[in-house]
């Protein structure tokens, strides 16, 4: 593989791994390399001027540090352009759940972080498409939303995954208003849910297993109801994903699509890859098929 000549770096000031960015700094210039950019942000939604930036200097790669919103934000810009859907993404994952780059095989060590982006294989991967917001991991909303709008902020900083466990609990017991979902034109489910979820990759928060046979390269996004309304159902049906496939429960339903129209009775917060979003009544999920490159580890060294 050719060594990128010019690398972009948008980076997460409040994000920690290994030596942290000054050690990251000194990894990639022990490559060849010609040109090395650097953009640091304050939080995540500060990302995509930054990423627009990298794109128009041409990059040869883009490496992004932070968590799975700081990468859902630069996936959203990438897939948007036609010249950044060409740039391959280098995640070094430094936030708290780094739910993509565990699913990718990525690891929280940022020695080796650095060395796939440079030795690993840049593979396409899928994307959803929320009202016009790429995600890669998942968009849920109900009980996931409200998890997630509970959990960010100043609570996830001081708890970090203990805070969807905290919030999660507050909300076992939450509404459960009716959802009429239309899975490729055709009415699916039309019933109270406590939250629906739509993934990209199979592994959620927690290490929870949503969907057991989910890929971000198949084309399809997969979709989950659940209808569990209090702790006593969530427990068996948590209690069940963690031992068996989570569609062998009573209290959750699954499929897939390529695109998902959803209703609900009343607006509920919804989330994006951990970043909660406005409230919503409907909307609409597809999926965007090789919409991104991303630097994974290779087949050799996954064998290994």
């Amino acid at each position: 593989m050719r060594t990128p000549r010019t690398i972009a770096v948008v980076a997460h000031q409040r994000k920690t791994l290994g030596g942290g960015l000054d050690e990251l700094r000194r990894l990639l210039t022990l490559h060849d390399i010609d040109k090395l950019l650097w953009y640091e942000v304050p939080k995540s939604r500060k990302a995509p001027k930054q990423v627009r930036k990298a794109i128009k200097a041409d990059v040869d790669l883009l490496v992004v540090w932070g968590g799975d919103g700081m990468v859902q934000r630069t996936l959203d810009v990438l897939a948007r352009d036609k010249k950044g859907r060409k740039v391959p993404v280098a995640i070094m994952p430094a936030g708290t759940g780094n739910l993509l780059a565990g699913n990718l095989g990525i690891p929280t060590d940022l020695e080796k972080a650095v060395d796939i982006a440079f030795t690993g294989d840049r593979r396409r991967f899928d994307l959803g498409r929320l009202d016009g917001e790429h995600f890669a991991v998942m968009a849920g909303v109900g009980f996931d939303g409200a998890m997630i709008k509970d959990a960010d902020g100043a609570l996830k900083d001081r708890l970090g995954k203990l805070s969807y466990v905290w919030t999660g609990l507050r909300h076992v017991n939450g509404e459960t208003p009716r959802a009429k979902i239309r899975i490729d034109g055709t009415d699916w489910f039309d019933d109270e849910a406590s939250c629906v979820l739509i993934g990209n990759v199979g592994t959620i928060h927690a290490g929870i297993q949503a969907f057991d046979d989910a890929s971000p390269t198949d084309g399809w996004l997969d979709v989950g109801v659940a209808t569990a309304h209090n702790a006593l159902q969530w427990a068996r049906t948590l209690g069940t994903m963690a031992v068996k496939r989570s569609d062998t429960s009573p209290f959750v339903r699954t499929t897939r699509a390529r695109r998902i129209d959803v209703t609900l009775e009343s607006k509920m917060e919804y989330e994006l890859d951990g970043g909660d979003r406005a409230k919503t009544r409907k909307f609409t999920a597809e999926v965007v098929p090789a919409a991104v490159r991303i630097c994974v580890p290779s087949e050799e060294e996954q064998r290994s």
